[in-house]
């Protein structure tokens, strides 16, 4: 790992946009905001704040809006990651852009220096030191970390010239010019991030971005082949916690050495059960005899019973699957049972509390 580029201040400052609602995780994110799920056995955040820390960072400013609360109740002051939180909550949405400009009032490096923007919903294995030392070496208005990606349609595309100057944003296109598309990690200027305008809603992909490459500013694109993962859906969810389980991404948070599953404090594991796959098994959480669970998240005080399989799933907190039922590629909500011998389709996702009774195949998508 290599240390920070030098600059002005000498220390390296960040935001971090967690404001989202999370709606295409639900029902994970009814009463939890996103970012702090928990993944690999800890709370989504506290991956992407270990390793700002030990790229160098020292003061993280929160950017919250959806039940802002919860990120300082469960992060309090920064100090068991080495840190300095502050959190600026916005009073109604104001985009990527307007988000930024008004978190920036937590700051106090000078107008010389880099801050780093990081999205609360996304993993990623890059060098954040070297994007910082490139940023700072070529004097950038902002450098845009860029990765690539099979399938570029479902994204807006970003091309670059041969020095790595971003030449335009490119919304979703059947036939992209470029397979790389943003990653949604910045690093800005810090007195660039002044002239976005203040208290409005503005996005950086569509206004930011574009209006400093027309201006004539330096836009640069630090573009890698490393691990990167958008965590927005509950398949994407499970993938992150699990490679984070497995190894696959490395993470100073990880609560314990990366193996085939992690099993939390006071979690009851039966030595017949067979639990594999980058699995977490919650606090207190119980996995009989018999049962199967591969590649899943389990919730604290969830439990899964004798005979059940569970794979590439996610069982919220205190919810029960009974004996012999089969769940795959499903969300089942906090408290939620899964009735004896159920079948659920993936895709499934059962709403908090929910109890489905005995022996039924299901297919609808939502319960």
């Amino acid at each position: 790992m290599r240390a920070p580029a030098p600059h002005p201040s000498g220390e390296l400052q960040a935001i971090l946009l967690v404001g989202g609602q999370g709606t295409r995780l639900r029902p994970l994110t009814i009463n939890t905001p996103k970012p702090l799920l928990p993944t690999a056995g800890v709370p989504f955040l506290a991956h992407q704040l270990a390793r700002a820390r030990s790229y160098g960072v020292t003061r993280v400013v929160f950017a919250t809006s959806y039940r802002a609360a919860m990120f300082e109740e469960v992060f309090s002051d920064g100090s068991a990651f080495g840190l300095t939180l502050v959190y600026v909550t916005e009073d109604s949405p104001l985009g990527t852009g307007g988000a930024i400009r008004n978190a920036a009032a937590g700051l106090t490096c000078g107008p010389d220096d880099p801050v780093l923007v990081l999205n609360g919903d996304v993993l990623s294995g890059h060098d954040l030191a070297d994007q910082v030392r490139l940023h700072v070496e070529r004097r950038a208005a902002v450098t845009l970390h860029l990765t690539e990606v099979d399938d570029p349609t479902a994204f807006g595309c970003v091309p670059t010239d041969d020095a790595g100057r971003v030449t335009a944003f490119l919304e979703k296109t059947p036939d992209p010019v470029t397979n790389r598309i943003n990653a949604g990690c910045y690093v800005f200027t810090r007195s660039v991030i002044d002239t976005i305008p203040a208290g409005e809603v503005v996005s950086v992909e569509r206004q930011t971005f574009p209006g400093l490459i027309d201006a004539g500013a330096l836009v640069l694109g630090y573009a890698d082949h490393s691990y990167w993962l958008d965590v927005g859906t509950p398949a994407a969810f499970v993938q992150g916690s699990r490679d984070l389980v497995l190894g696959r991404l490395a993470s100073p948070a990880l609560p314990g050495p990366p193996g085939d599953h992690l099993a939390l404090p006071g979690s009851d594991v039966s030595p017949q059960a067979k639990v594999e796959g980058g699995t977490v098994v919650g606090a207190r959480a119980a996995v009989a005899a018999g049962a199967h669970v591969s590649g899943s998240v389990l919730g604290d005080d969830s439990s899964v019973a004798a005979g059940a399989v569970v794979a590439d799933s996610v069982v919220g907190t205190g919810a029960r699957i009974a004996e012999g039922a089969i769940v795959r590629g499903a969300v089942i909500g906090d408290h939620a049972v899964v009735g004896p011998r159920n079948e659920l389709a993936p895709g499934t996702r059962l709403w908090p509390g929910i109890t489905l009774p005995d022996c039924a195949i299901r297919t609808s998508s939502e319960l």
